[in-house]
């Protein structure tokens, strides 16, 4: 950029510009007034900067222009293009005018390929490198050039004072000089030639050495003719006559060396080569028997003609003359050639491995790449994530045309997730193939692929349920597509891709689908959006409103049955000649007529005041549930949801009927069954299932029976929304004395449970504070100001927020001791039992004491320090109920004791915040809630311990874990104590082999489940390995989490997609829970599971499994709410069998980062939450890295000792708990992966403050381990975004920056900043988190099963260490403990698994319903469920009444209102 602003004179002395004399007039007066400002030295030179800048910007680029375009029309030479460009910028850098002639003829002496930002800032140090020196000779140069000195500050529009130059003193000149030299070197962009598009200074720029002058003629040298004078046939042949080549060189009509692989012959640039051609029979790439050519060309069109013998490409060119296959390079060619082979035989392994692989991640390619070796002959030793970057515009176009080449029913490879990834990551351009020609890669054969799943295996109910519903929405689909395109394409505003429509052929491919919509829908379907909010019910416009009766078609039956006050109630009515009575069910008329018709169950007929009434118990029809459209639409669910009705209302009599599951239920799995229900004749219906609306969950019909003096007015509804009601009044019972007015009790009751004085407490973490304020390490100081030339990129660090931070993860709950129950007296005399409060010992958790943070992170994490400290409070405050224990009372040891359930604290020391000292506890605090001391004590644990000890003899299910990975299901079910996993099923070898190593008991069935499903349908006990195969009934549970990327890009439904979902593993999975029938299943997967195809994989999931018979509902967990350092959410379907309990979703163990905690599910516009109260806050604080790994010892970058010495003990809670109770001095596969040298230097660089990634890096040359050097990363283009730095650099590294199309020739490699991140960061979150270092107080990210720096995972780098996490601080991330066994590279395997302590948690509920099961069926009770929305939905719903507002039917928010009154009222009478 500009400096100075003389008349600017190149070498020859011609003027170049001149400056506006009004803007200048305008810059000078402003500097002018700098020097009267109030401003320090430092601000006064940098707002005078800032005004030159701003003047000399325009006029020095429009020169700069100038220059250029004369450069393209060959006005200039290359040589004095430079020297022009040189002179100006060096002019403008002058100081005085003696400083421009010597500054002008340095940059007359560069040479061609020198770096001229460089030179000219050398210029510009040294000619002002001594402010004597300038003082000493200002005098002489200024009578030497007086006049022109005085025209120039005229120019200028400053006064002519002396000492003065623009407006600078002589003391604020050097500085100024000095940044604006460095100003202009990072402002200018520089410069490139017009042809190869490569920058003229780089010194990599090499020329083509040239060719002998004594060639002969080589197209009539003899030794190149394949034919005789005298053979026939030659004038006859048509085709281009072929050569090979051997020795050549490619460059362009400059001279310049240059690849011929980056779309220049495409844009018709002029490309010759040179070389010994040879005879194309001749396979030796020597030099004997060429015959030397030069210039041959141009070049009209490259290609690949496929690999000889599979590792080697054949490449040519084409001229107008003949066809050449390229040998071997010549030795100035030799690197340029060999990234054309490095992306070409890159381009191989892609296409090979995802064809095989599918469902691979962006990690487990470069997994691949960077562990294959490169075929002999071939000029580079390794592949590399940066030459997969370098390469990926090509490899994916190859990937474009493997696609377009392949059967139209096969999958695109395009749009699986790791070529999705690679995409965003290197900013490809899609469908540049289309518009240029087209480069592919011809396998000579066609590849053969890996052995993935079979075609699915189903059950004939499963098949019957996904081919009647496709077949219905297929056809719907293809008609609205066929309407679609009869009016128009979509476009992507990418490519050009829009082709005319084809009419009469819906599944015609006459036009190649266009990739950047393929990509676009396979994203789109991937995306989650968690702040969908939930869709309001629509207004019931009519509620309340009477309907005109006609008395003529309503008549009662018989005499009143019964009379209650006002009302009469009767047995029958008369409606239209049809006779109804109570238990009877009704279709009902909607007040719109267009609506559809209401189902509902009369359960009392009255009159009064109101008229002819009737209670209306609702059924929900399918649509209105979660299923949606995949429901039947005959199949009806009761709710609980009901409402008084004017008999008028009623539309005729339905038949609903109850079916049950039949006695031999478990043995009719797999039978041919028939799909349908009862027949249609429009008036019959049937019901298996009571429905929750909120949590959407599916339980067998509640068993109520109305009393004989209740039958003519008995609502199940009604009882049960009375019972929960009742539950949740706030009640205290035996009566203790009263004091100064207020009465005590012994006991509160609160949503069933029972709190007695000395019981532990939660509550809220703003229930009561502490003396000692809570120290909050996470605070980050202050940003400060950085070199933005040597952190370039640090300006897009704008955000506070960091993923995988705890800074804002909430506190646990408060915990406290009941010291007294009591309510105040009326002025009645009466207590005030709906005011009850509390009086409460503290407790102090350890970071809650002057020790802060650091003692809670070395104690267990259920540890607590009593406190005589009280506080009052409201009973409604409590959140439950825990057991606090002083630690030397306990009969068994505190590990013991604390691992029998969630809710157990101990305490061992009193804390006194006023003296900041741990003392012994008092004797009340030790006697306070126990039934004794000492022995007594131990006698009333004894009940406890013989209970517990009954737990331990419940038989475990029999389990059978498929797609089991390495086994982290199996695992957590086996830590509860739920299961013994007979079986697993699990294709991946290394897994298996995992699984049988942990799992010794187990078989492991390393096969397709598909055909293990087969061979037992079929009658089969045993495999080809003579395994033996799980039969009917064998199987009490049925876990695991099927893969469901093979049909992930799937928008719509057609008949070719449908066939993709018909045989997913999904499919599989549900026809074995068919077949077997278990007493539990689970499925989990990953969140978006429930997401995929607007959530139809989740509704036809239910559907299946509602039609089985199965109890069901679905739910999204955090796993870093359950006692690991990771965020992973994992969608997960829970099923029971009729006659069992469906368990509950665990409630929270743990505090943890809100933003990872959203975990509502939005399907049809209807948000739904699992049954989960704990969102606000936990009994524990959140497991952090440091809980993780901090005592694994430091390791290198590529560590690979299988087996190392732990070197120290256990420092916090987790790390005890991994270890486990057994001494185990040796850790294994504490082993990382190794990086490359870029890589390797990348890593070293990112700082280890908190927050760092790649956005840290310094823009600097850095010498590699592998010996060679990097390269600064050059800022070329003006970026409309981000502007430019605080100093006027450059931020755009490629034209798109500008809002052009990208230019290959701009792509930088071998740079510490990867190119490819400032490329694409504005569309991407400025990739925040990639080259990202954990966080010690923070938390792992969701995908560490395979780290890489720039995978999709983020942080990965160790805190400390400049190396990557290692396969045991993965393992540990994911709660594996330390004595399980891996085998092989396991954890190099992106596999989705779910952490142990997340199954245990899972396992711990299933245990809870089967321990509820037996206890009924023990006592021979058979009691029913409460229902699971009762703690949360009747705070809404007020006192003294039994309906729910929030949660109305999904058929009145879907049309208009219900006719009559509100149905979510009822009369008291009915209740």
């Amino acid at each position: 950029m500009n400096v100075g602003r003389r008349s600017c004179l190149c070498p020859e002395g011609k003027a170049m510009g001149a400056p506006d004399a009004h803007v200048a007039g305008g810059t000078g007066r402003k500097l002018v007034a700098c020097n009267t400002c109030s401003l320090c030295p430092q601000e006064c030179v940098k707002e005078k900067l800032s005004l030159v800048h701003g003047f000399l910007q325009a006029d020095a680029q429009n020169q700069l222009s100038d220059l250029e375009t004369k450069l393209h029309r060959e006005e200039l030479s290359e040589e004095g293009y430079l020297a022009r460009v040189k002179a100006l910028l060096s002019k403008e850098l002058s100081v005085e005018n003696g400083d421009a002639a010597a500054l002008s003829q340095k940059s007359n002496g560069c040479s061609e390929n020198g770096d001229s930002a460089m030179e000219m800032e050398e210029a510009v140090a040294s000619s002002s490198s001594s402010s004597a020196a300038m003082s000493k000779t200002r005098k002489a140069r200024r009578s030497k050039s007086n006049s022109e000195n005085k025209s120039n500050e005229l120019a200028l529009g400053l006064p002519g004072k002396r000492g003065r130059v623009w407006g600078f003193c002589p003391r604020e000149l050097r500085f100024a000089v000095l940044l604006m030299s460095r100003v202009v070197s990072l402002q200018t962009t520089p410069p490139k030639c017009v042809d190869c598009r490569q920058y003229l200074d780089d010194p990599d720029l090499k020329f083509f050495q040239g060719d002998p002058d004594d060639e002969p003629e080589m197209l009539t040298d003899e030794r190149l003719s394949i034919f005789d004078a005298n053979e026939d046939g030659f004038e006859s042949y048509e085709d281009l006559p072929q050569h090979k080549v051997t020795s050549f060189s490619v460059y362009d009509k400059k001279g310049h060396l240059c690849p011929f692989d980056t779309g220049l012959i495409e844009r018709n640039i002029e490309l010759y080569f040179s070389g010994a051609v040879k005879p194309i029979y001749d396979d030796n790439p020597c030099l004997d028997g060429g015959v030397r050519a030069k210039k041959l060309g141009p070049i009209n069109a490259w290609w690949i003609t496929g690999f000889d013998g599979g590792e080697r490409a054949l490449i040519g060119f084409t001229t107008a003359f003949a066809d050449y296959i390229l040998m071997d390079p010549s030795e100035e060619y030799a690197p340029t050639f060999a990234l054309m082979q490095e992306k070409i035989y890159m381009s191989k392994i892609v296409v090979e491995f995802l064809q095989n692989n599918p469902d691979v991640s962006y990690e487990d390619l470069l997994n691949k790449i960077e562990t294959t070796v490169p075929p002999a002959g071939l000029n580079f030793n390794r592949f590399t994530e940066d030459s997969l970057l370098r390469h990926a515009q090509f490899v994916v176009e190859q990937v474009e045309s493997y696609d377009e080449a392949g059967d139209s029913d096969e999958p695109p490879v395009l749009i699986t997730p790791c070529m999705r990834d690679l995409i965003k990551l290197a900013g490809v351009t899609l469908g540049k193939r289309r518009a240029a020609r087209r480069q592919a890669i011809r396998h000579p054969t066609k590849i053969d692929k890996d052995k993935g799943p079979t075609k699915a295996t189903t059950t004939k109910l499963v098949y019957l349920i996904f081919d009647t519903f496709f077949s219905e929405q297929i056809e719907k689909n293809e008609r609205e597509e066929d309407k679609e395109n009869a009016m128009k394409r979509r476009r992507c505003g990418v490519c050009e891709c829009v082709a005319p429509s084809v009419t009469g052929c819906p599944d015609c491919h006459c036009h190649p689908r266009c990739p950047n919509l393929a990509v676009r829908e396979a994203d789109e379907d991937e995306e989650v959006d968690d702040n969908i909010p939930e869709m309001p019910s629509p207004k019931k416009m009519l509620q309340g409103r009477k309907k005109k009766q006609n008395k003529s078609r309503i008549s009662w039956v018989g005499e009143p049955i019964k009379r209650d006050g006002k009302k009469d109630y009767y047995q029958k009515v008369c409606i239209d000649s049809e006779t109804l009575e109570v238990g009877d069910c009704v279709s009902v008329s909607p007040d719109e007529p267009s609506k559809p018709l209401y189902l509902a169950r009369v359960t009392a007929l009255w009159e009064d005041s109101s008229g002819q009434m009737f209670h209306a118990h609702w059924f929900c029809q399918g649509i209105d549930t979660v299923l949606g459209k995949t429901s039947d639409s005959l199949e009806l669910f009761l709710v609980d949801e009901c409402e008084d009705m004017q008999l008028s209302y009623i539309h005729g009599k339905v038949n609903v009927v109850y079916k049950a599951p039949s006695e031999n239920w478990a043995l009719e799995g797999g039978l041919d069954m028939e799909i349908k229900m009862v027949e249609d004749d429009g008036r019959t219906y049937f019901y298996q299932m009571w429905y929750d609306q909120e949590y959407a969950r599916f339980e067998s019909p509640p068993k109520l029976q109305p009393s004989e003096d209740n039958k003519y007015k008995f609502c199940m509804s009604c009882a049960r929304l009375d019972e929960v009601r009742q539950k949740e009044i706030l009640r205290v019972m035996e009566p203790q004395e009263e004091v100064d007015g207020k009465m005590f009790y012994g006991l509160a009751t609160k949503n069933g449970v029972q709190y007695r004085i000395g019981d532990g407490v939660f509550l809220l973490p703003e229930a009561f504070s502490f003396s000692m304020k809570l120290a909050s390490p996470a605070k980050r100081p202050k940003k400060e100001a950085v070199d933005e030339e040597l952190y370039p990129e640090h300006y897009r660090k704008s955000s506070e927020y960091i993923k995988g931070s705890n800074q804002d993860a909430p506190e646990p709950y408060r915990v406290g001791r009941i010291k007294e129950i009591f309510c105040s007296i009326r002025s009645n005399g009466k207590p005030n039992e709906a005011d009850i409060k509390l009086r409460l010992y503290k407790f102090y958790r350890p970071e809650n004491t002057h020790k802060s943070m650091k003692a809670s992170y070395h104690s267990d994490i259920n540890l607590l320090y009593w406190s005589d400290e009280e506080v009052t409070l409201d009973f409604k405050a409590v959140q439950g109920r825990c057991r606090v224990e002083y630690g030397e009372d306990l009969t068994e040891c505190i590990q013991d004791y604390s691992a029998s359930g969630s809710d157990r604290f101990y305490f061992l020391e009193a804390y006194n915040a006023k003296t900041k000292s741990f003392e012994d506890p008092p004797n009340h605090a030790r006697r306070a809630g126990s039934k004794g001391k000492g022995k007594g004590k131990g006698k009333g644990k004894s009940k406890s311990c013989r209970q517990e000890a009954a737990e331990v003899k419940l038989p475990k299910l029999r389990t059978l874990d498929v797609f089991s990975g390495c086994g982290g299901l199996s695992e957590g079910f086996h830590q509860a104590g739920i299961s013994e996993t007979l079986w697993a099923i699990e294709m991946w070898d290394p897994a298996a082999q995992a699984f049988r190593l942990n799992n010794p008991g187990t078989t492991v069935f390393t096969e397709d489940c598909n055909v293990l499903l087969k061979l037992v349908m079929s009658g089969e006990k045993t495999n080809s390995l003579g395994q033996k195969l799980p039969q009917k009934g064998d199987v009490e549970m049925l876990c695991g989490g099927p893969p469901c990327q093979g049909f992930s890009g799937m928008n719509r439904f057609n008949s070719r997609t449908y066939s993709k979902f018909k045989n997913s593993l999904v499919v599989s999975f549900l026809s074995y829970c068919d077949y077997y029938r278990p007493r539990f299943f689970l499925l989990e997967n990953v969140r978006n599971f429930v997401s995929f195809k607007r959530s139809m994989v989740l509704k036809l999931t239910l559907r299946c499994l509602v039609r089985m018979g199965y109890q069901c509902t679905f739910g999204v967990l955090q796993a870093g709410q359950y006692g690991v350092a990771q965020t992973r959410r994992r969608a997960i379907v829970l099923a029971a069998a009729p006659g069992e309990k469906l368990p509950m979703f665990p409630e929270p163990l743990h505090v943890f980062a809100p933003r990872a905690c959203q975990l509502s599910v939005v399907v049809d516009d209807k948000k739904f939450v699992s049954n989960i109260t704990r969102t606000y806050s936990g009994p524990f604080r959140t497991i952090t890295v440091r809980d993780t790994m901090s005592d694994l010892p430091e390791i290198r970058n590529g560590a690979s000792a299988l087996e190392i010495s732990y070197n120290g003990e256990p420092q916090s809670w987790f790390q005890r708990q991994i270890r486990g109770s057994q001494y185990q001095p040796i850790l294994r596969d504490h082993i990382c992966k190794d990086m490359s040298a870029l890589v390797a230097a990348r890593m070293r660089h990112v700082p280890l403050a908190p927050g760092s990634d790649w956005r840290d890096l310094p823009n600097i040359e850095v010498r590699l381990s592998d010996g060679t050097t990097t390269r600064k990363l050059r800022y070329t283009h003006h970026e409309k975004k981000n502007g430019r730095s605080s100093t006027g650099a450059l931020r755009g590294v490629c034209s798109c920056a500008e809002g052009k199309p990208c230019d290959p020739a701009d792509r930088q490699f071998n740079t510490l900043i990867p190119w490819c991140l400032p490329h694409t960061g504005n569309r991407h979150n400025h990739w925040a988190g990639l080259y990202g270092r954990l966080e010690w107080d923070g938390f792992f990210s969701t995908t560490v099963t395979n780290p890489e720096p720039m995978g999709k995972q983020g942080r990965v780098l160790h805190p400390e260490q400049h190396r990557v996490v290692s396969v045991r601080e993965c393992a540990r991330s994911q709660g594996f403990p330390d004595t399980y066994r891996l085998f092989g590279n396991i954890l190099d395997k992106h596999r989705q698994v779910v952490p142990p302590p997340l199954a245990k948690s899972i396992g711990l509920e299933i245990k809870s319903c089967v321990l509820a099961k037996m206890k009924e069926e023990a006592t021979g009770i058979s009691g029913h469920r409460t229902p699971s929305w009762s703690v949360l939905a009747l705070r809404e719903a007020g006192n003294g009444s039994c309906s729910l507002p929030s949660r109305r039917p999904k058929a009145a928010s879907a049309g208009a209102a219900l006719p009559g009154a509100s149905r979510l009222s009822m009369a008291a009478s009915v209740g």
